[in-house]
C-alpha cells in the first residue's frame, strides 16, 4: 500500500462535545440482566460470565430504561426507538458543540453525521433540521457501516470536507445505539461479550480550516487489512442487527497495529516515536492492553481511555472522541494520533496538533 499524502491545510477544531443517555447500568445489573434472560437458552452463560468481571467497566449508559431490555422486540420497535434516542443524542451533542464555538445551527454549511447502530431514512440530520435550525442549504453527509473506526474516519472526512471549502464550518456527529442490539434468539459468545462491553452514546465537533480551536487536523489516514471481513460487524437477521465480534481482535491489535501505524504515519513524515500521544478508542480492557503492547507505551499510558472504559463503556464511534474529550481537558500534548479500529477490519487515524 503507498503511504497517504500529507493533508496540506490544518483545519482547526473549534469545538468538542459529548452527550450521554439517561439511563445508567453498572457492570453488576449489567451481568445480572444477562443472566436473567439469556442464561436459560445459553448453557456456557455461567463459564463465559468473567467477561463481565474483566472488561473494565462499572457502568454504561443505555438508550432505553433497563426494564425495556427484559423483553423481546421486533425490528420495528428497535428502530423506533433507535430514531427517537438518537435523534435526541444529536441534539444534544450538537448544541453544546455549538455553544462552545459560540455558534448557531445556521452558520453550519456542512454536517457529517456517522452511526452504523440504527438504519434511519431521511437520516438523523434531516431530522432534526428543523428541531435544531440549520439552514435549508446545508450539505448533509451520512456515513453508515464504519462501526468502532468512524470516531476517526468521520472526524478526518469532516476535515477533508472543511479543507475544501475554506470559511464553511463543518459539524460532525456521531450517535451509537449499541444496546438496542441487545437480543435473545440464537444467541452467540459474540452476543455475551457485546453485552459485557457495548453501551450508548454520542460526541460533537465543528472544524474549519483556521488558527482558533484547542487543536488542528494536519494530517488523516486508514489502512484496511486484507481478508478481515468477519472481524467485526453486522448480520442482518429477521430481529434486527446481530453483531460479528471476533474474540481475537486484542491478538490481531498486538500483531499487526504496529506495522500499520509505522506506514499511516510515514506518509506524513512521522513515526511512532515522535508521536507525544496517542489517543486510542478503548475497544475493551484487552484492546487497550494491545495498544499499549503495540505501540511500545508503558503500562497503564492510555489512563483516559481506561476511565472513559470504565465510565461509560464501548460506545462504538463515540468513544474515541469522549477520550479526547478528556485528553484535552488535561491539555492537548503538541502532537498526537486519534486512532480507531472497527469493520473492514479498519485502522484509522487523525494527526493533531495542539493550538499554540
Amino acid at each position: 500500500m503507498p503511504p497517504p499524502a500529507m493533508d496540506p491545510l490544518p483545519v482547526t477544531i473549534l469545538a468538542l462535545a459529548t452527550a450521554s443517555p439517561p439511563f445508567a447500568l453498572d457492570q453488576g445489573e449489567a451481568v445480572s440482566l444477562a443472566r436473567d434472560v439469556l442464561a436459560s437458552d445459553f448453557p456456557e452463560f455461567e463459564r463465559m460470565s468473567a467477561v463481565f468481571a474483566s472488561a473494565g467497566i462499572h457502568q454504561r449508559q443505555l438508550a432505553m430504561p433497563v426494564d425495556w431490555y427484559r423483553q423481546p422486540r421486533a425490528f420495528p420497535e428497535r428502530s423506533a426507538a433507535y430514531v427517537a434516542s438518537a435523534c435526541d443524542l444529536f441534539i444534544t451533542a450538537a448544541s453544546r458543540a455549538l455553544y462552545e464555538a459560540g455558534l448557531e445551527a445556521c452558520d453550519i454549511d456542512t454536517i457529517v453525521t456517522a452511526s452504523s447502530t440504527g438504519i434511519a431514512t431521511p437520516s438523523l440530520e434531516a431530522r432534526v433540521m428543523g428541531r435544531m435550525g440549520f439552514r435549508a442549504d446545508v450539505v448533509r453527509i451520512p456515513v453508515f457501516g464504519l462501526g468502532c473506526a468512524a470516531g476517526a474516519s468521520g472526524l478526518g472526512l469532516a476535515a477533508k470536507l472543511a479543507r475544501a471549502t475554506p470559511g464553511g464550518k463543518v459539524l460532525f456527529v456521531t450517535v451509537e445505539l449499541c444496546s438496542l442490539a441487545f437480543r435473545f434468539q440464537d444467541v452467540g459468545k459474540a452476543d455475551i461479550i457485546a453485552t459485557a462491553l457495548f453501551g450508548d452514546g454520542a460526541a460533537a465537533c465543528i472544524l474549519r480550516v483556521g488558527d482558533e480551536g484547542f487543536a488542528s487536523i494536519t494530517g488523516t489516514a486508514e489502512a484496511t487489512w486484507p481478508d478481515t471481513l468477519d472481524i467485526m460487524g453486522w448480520r442482518i437477521e429477521d430481529n434486527g442487527l446481530a453483531v460479528v465480534l471476533n474474540r481475537a481482535i486484542p491478538d490481531f491489535a498486538r500483531q499487526h497495529l504496529r506495522a500499520s501505524m509505522e506506514t499511516l504515519l510515514t506518509g506524513q513524515a512521522l513515526d511512532i516515536a515522535s508521536i507525544d500521544r496517542f489517543i486510542c478508542h478503548p475497544g475493551g480492557a484487552k484492546v487497550v492492553d494491545a495498544f499499549e503492547h503495540a505501540l511500545s507505551l508503558a503500562p497503564g499510558t492510555l489512563d483516559h481511555e481506561r476511565g472513559v472504559l470504565r465510565d461509560h463503556g464501548n460506545m462504538s464511534a463515540p468513544t474515541a472522541l469522549f477520550v479526547l474529550d478528556r485528553v484535552r481537558q488535561g491539555g492537548m500534548p503538541p502532537l498526537s494520533v486519534l486512532t480507531a479500529l472497527g469493520p473492514g477490519f479498519t485502522l484509522s487515524t487523525v494527526t493533531l496538533r495542539a493550538a499554540a
